[in-house]
């Protein structure tokens, strides 16, 4: 259990990882592109296409790494006035309720790919992108950030601590 607990863990450092390499190529496409319009060129179509669907992988990809690090905005202003016993009941109960707004939106993202392939959809921009190479961030996403929640959840690691801003 131990090594599969550390592949999943990998797994996710490693989509975190793509996602920053992600933003990378969208900083150096954006640099091409605007280098390009200066020099009276016209930039590659496939530039802008790419620095579009970058934006919505490397927000997917991300999303369940930032999950694990607690890494997400909250305030725990609330928390914080609270009895440790309290601090706990609302850190698990939010964890609770973020995994039930995950696992619906991966299970409707689960829906719309099947939706995409069954209708053969395509992305029509610079090239012709089957759409469900697209949505399928949407599905696996939202699953592993339901799987960290739940860690928080059912683990001993609280989603909020209610130390924001204490020992600053």
């Amino acid at each position: 259990m131990q090594s599969l607990t550390r592949a999943y863990d990998n797994m996710l450092t490693g989509m975190a990882i793509l996602s920053g390499l992600l933003l990378l190529w969208m900083m150096v496409s954006i640099i091409v592109s605007v280098t390009m319009r200066n020099l009276g060129l016209q930039p590659f179509a496939w530039l802008f296409t790419s620095l579009e669907y970058g934006l919505l992988y490397m927000t997917m990809l991300g999303a369940p790494w930032l999950v694990r690090e607690k890494g997400h905005v909250h305030i725990e202003l609330f928390t914080a006035a609270l009895s440790p016993a309290g601090q706990r009941f609302v850190s698990r109960l939010v964890a609770v309720l973020c995994v039930l707004v995950c696992v619906v939106l991966a299970w409707k993202g689960a829906e719309l790919v099947a939706k995409n392939l069954s209708r053969n959809d395509y992305d029509v921009r610079a090239y012709y992108t089957p759409k469900w190479m697209l949505t399928l961030a949407f599905p696996i996403s939202f699953g592993f950030m339901a799987i960290e929640f739940a860690r928080f959840a059912f683990g001993p690691r609280m989603l909020l601590s209610g130390q924001a801003g204490i020992h600053e």
